[in-house]
């Protein structure tokens, strides 16, 4: 009986230290992200304040973040959900964002060419094939799928922008473009000159 109390004992034990350990490793970066959203633009849509609220993993941080490139780099890794600002002393800023889905994902590199505060929308021809109830133009506002601020990403279509569906950051839901919380392009946009670098990788540096 005293051998079983003390098996029971260790047993024990051992349960709780490997509660302890799993407490203590940071979330994964897979475990980060959010479902998979299949909702389309939803032009005129006005987010509130509690709308803007982001969960903790995806609201903008300082972290540590290794990399070679000069600080104000931008480097977004798509399948993190995550778009960084490098820092010195290997440190970046981190931003959640939402990403292109499933056929409309990318890599490379380019550069900002320019800047919009409170952009215009004008959808491109596939992407009113595929949701037709699209307006064909809207102008710049808290309604527009653009959001509050646009970065222009070299002579593509693709940007990195604000949004009025700030409940999809986290998910992989655009046409290539990456998406903000409007508070947080915000910040960006006002730290990011014209000519800035970005590097697009679907997967992290090992």
């Amino acid at each position: 009986m005293r051998d079983s109390h003390m098996l029971l004992f260790r047993l024990y034990f051992c349960i709780q230290i490997i509660l302890l350990a799993s407490l203590a490793i940071p979330m994964s970066h897979a475990f980060a992200q959010r479902k998979d959203m299949s909702i389309g633009d939803q032009p005129g849509l006005i987010p509130n304040a509690a709308d803007e609220e982001l969960p903790p993993q995806f609201q903008r941080q300082i972290v540590l973040y290794r990399s070679t490139e000069d600080p104000g780099t931008i480097i977004v890794h798509t399948s993190e959900r995550f778009l960084y600002v490098v820092q010195p002393n290997g440190r970046a800023i981190r931003y959640g964002i939402g990403v292109g889905r499933d056929g409309f994902q990318w890599q490379g590199l380019l550069r900002i060419t320019r800047k919009q505060e409170w952009p215009d929308w004008t959808p491109p021809p596939e992407m009113i094939e595929r949701q037709p109830y699209l307006p064909r133009f809207m102008a710049g506002g808290p309604g527009n799928p653009m959001g509050a601020r646009a970065l222009y990403l070299g002579t593509t279509v693709y940007r990195i922008h604000g949004t009025n569906q700030p409940q999809t950051i986290g998910s992989a839901v655009s046409s290539g473009c990456f998406r903000l919380a409007n508070g947080d392009v915000i910040d960006l946009y006002d730290r990011i000159p014209a000519g800035t670098k970005v590097i697009v990788r679907q997967k992290p540096e090992l």
